[in-house]
């Protein structure tokens, strides 16, 4: 009997030993074979939809090629100082690369990663190089590319004057702080004042700045508001969109993500498309090993309007006759109800 017991405990320490072993293995075993680091700038539908698509397209890569790539993901609320936190937290992780959403994070991210040349991708920056990220669209030189959701500005304006042609005055809305507001507000002021169309300039940085603008606005008697890609307006929309469309005033602004928070017509890129080839860029660099300096920023059509059909009635339009009205100008037309977020 005692020595079944004395077999049984040494059967027992042999078990344990095997087992501290393979544990110690499991500690030093590389769980993925590349970590990224993705920083959103705010929460708005827009953004959050590249986010899930950039995941998508990493996910999709991941099941072709027999990789893991592990991601790591934070948003700093339009917070610089909590933008630099994610950003040093992504170095300490020593992440292989950094995804950078919205132009001030790529602008951040750039000047962070000057000396390590951790690759930077960037995501929906409107003017690369206005914000002086890259050196060339073809060639961005440095550790750093991406896909830009530039907007074609006069088309939006031809947008607003097909819907009415009788249109005198336009009110200009957006964050002036925002490098990817202001190179299009500019665009916007040459093109009416081409026309002869007075143009009313309101500004906010954040939700309660821009929730007084919109009624500023309002009282100027505008007969349309046009907004670029800007974030902090995008966050707003549900926030005014009924002050807008109450006073019988349509909202252009330049996403889609617009119209689905209550816009009358998002005007721009597919964010969907941007996000998920966002994602492949991340690929190609990591598995690839390309050089982001070599690899050219990818634009996009910018043809799509989708106009908002509740919009539409509480301002008296026809769905119908709007599409008519837009064909010229837009390559694709599609509609939408009002919420919160894409399903």
């Amino acid at each position: 009997m005692k020595k079944n017991v004395r077999l049984l405990s040494a059967v027992m320490a042999v078990m344990m030993l095997l087992a501290s072993v393979f544990a110690f293995a499991s500690c030093g075993k590389k769980t993925a074979d590349y970590t990224i680091g993705i920083c959103n700038f705010v929460d708005d539908a827009s953004l959050n939809q590249i986010v899930e698509n950039i995941r998508a397209s990493i996910k999709e890569a991941e099941e072709k090629q027999n990789i893991k790539i592990e991601v790591l993901y934070d948003n700093c609320n339009a917070d610089s100082a909590v933008l630099a936190q994610i950003i040093s937290n992504f170095t300490a992780k020593k992440v292989d690369l950094m995804v950078a959403v919205a132009t001030p994070v790529a602008i951040a991210m750039q000047a962070a990663t000057e000396d390590s040349k951790i690759p930077v991708v960037f995501a929906a920056v409107s003017d690369p190089l206005g914000a002086k990220l890259v050196e060339s669209a073809e060639k961005p030189g440095a550790n750093i590319t991406g896909t830009s959701d530039f907007l074609d500005t006069d088309a939006i304006m031809n947008l607003i004057f097909a819907n009415n042609a009788d249109t005198a005055k336009v009110g200009l809305l957006y964050d002036i702080g925002q490098d990817s507001s202001t190179g299009a507000i500019e665009a916007a002021k040459a093109f009416l004042a081409k026309k002869g169309v007075e143009a009313v300039v309101k500004t906010g940085t954040n939700v309660d700045e821009i929730v007084l603008a919109a009624k500023a606005l309002v009282n100027e008697k505008v007969d349309a508001v046009f907004t670029p890609s800007d974030n902090t307006v995008m966050t707003a929309e549900l926030s005014i969109y009924e002050t807008l469309a109450n006073a019988g005033i349509p909202h252009f602004a330049g996403a889609d993500s617009f119209a689905l928070n209550g816009a009358f017509c998002g005007y721009g890129v597919d964010y969907a498309q941007l996000g998920r080839e966002t994602g492949n860029m991340v690929v190609d660099i990591l598995v690839n090993k390309k050089n982001p300096g070599d690899v050219p920023v990818k634009f996009f059509d910018n043809g799509t309007a989708t106009v908002n059909t509740e919009i539409c009635e509480k301002l008296g339009y026809d769905p119908e006759k709007v599409e008519q009205s837009f064909a010229p100008f837009c390559s694709k037309f599609q509609t939408i109800k009002t919420a919160e977020k894409f399903e």
